[in-house]
């Protein structure tokens, strides 16, 4: 099986190329190519893409306009392989090269997808917990299997990479794109690194987007949700409102509730504006969708002599 590598890229110009020397020196009679995407990076990261698609002839150097985040770009370069299997893969060494070899070997056993899996993940206390919230929530969202991690570091069957490419919405989650187009999946322990240079580029607006992502793009879950909060207000309301009236029948001289009152204002208004919030993520993102909004743009692509797309 022909490997290829994706690596999507964003300031990483002191790590990348000795990334992709270390992937050669392993790889090299498997390798079919391997992908830089550059999502607009702040540093010379761009150049150093082009210098490796010059200097060996199976890379392809993407330079995206502006930044699309980690799965658009992903999603770029899936777009360019030509392998029997995709690895997809940081540009931060927290991924050794030699750790490849252990998806690509487990996926020898018939699996069209094969995640890692950490025993000692080397990220920061925000980062993990974010990491154990996503899983926690894709278990029930888009129907992760049980026990399953879902990390960025994996390998994809060609076959499966066909389905994943086929979305064309301007908001991709790469793991749901897995998760429903195939349950063959496996996972593999590996080494987890810690980063060679600088710091994670996500905060909490990049990791509350990507959630976002999940629950709005797959999964009518979160609909579900409000329509059993909405019932449970309800039937609260309700059997308040009985309580109120009961009370009020044997003890005429109660007055009037005036906190009772201001409370379910606020609570029922509350729901109103939580819904109102769901709702307008779907329908921000459907019209998003009908306007073409587009999953990356291009600035230029340069590719290695020896490329065969």
């Amino acid at each position: 099986m022909k490997l290829s590598i994706v690596i999507p890229v964003y300031n990483a110009a002191a790590t990348v190329a000795r990334l992709v020397d270390e992937v050669f020196v392993h790889y090299a009679g498997i390798l079919q190519e391997i992908i830089l995407v550059n999502d607009c990076s702040t540093d010379n990261s761009g150049e150093v893409c082009n210098m490796l698609a010059e200097r060996y002839a199976n890379v392809v150097a993407v330079t995206l306009r502006k930044n699309s985040g980690e799965h658009n770009a992903v999603m770029c370069g899936l777009n360019y392989v030509t392998g029997d299997c995709v690895v997809i893969m940081d540009d931060d060494f927290q991924n050794p090269p030699t750790e490849v070899y252990k998806l690509y070997s487990e996926m020898q056993n018939g699996y069209d997808v094969v995640y890692s899996r950490y025993e000692d993940k080397r990220h920061s206390f925000f980062r993990k917990a974010g990491s154990r919230f996503n899983n926690l929530i894709a278990g029930w969202l888009i129907d992760k299997p049980h026990g399953l991690y879902l990390t960025s570091f994996k390998i994809i069957h060609r076959d499966v990479v066909k389905e994943i490419i086929k979305y064309k919405g301007p908001f991709p989650y790469i793991d749901g794109l897995i998760l429903r187009s195939t349950s063959s999946i496996g996972s593999v322990t590996v080494q987890h690194a810690n980063r060679a240079y600088g710091k994670s580029n996500y905060n909490l607006p990049r990791l509350v987007s990507l959630y976002l992502n999940m629950f709005v793009n797959f999964s009518i879950r979160p609909l579900r949700i409000l329509i059993f909060m909405g019932l449970t207000l309800f039937t609260v309301g309700v059997l308040l409102l009985i309580a109120f009236v009961i009370e009020k029948l044997s003890n005429p001289q109660i007055p009037i509730g005036w906190t009772a009152i201001a409370t379910l204002i606020i609570t029922f208004s509350g729901f109103q504006i939580l819904f109102l919030g769901v709702m307008g993520e779907y329908v921000g993102k459907q019209y998003l969708d009908q306007n073409s909004t587009p999953q990356w743009v291009i600035k230029s692509v340069k590719k290695g002599s020896g490329y065969a797309g």
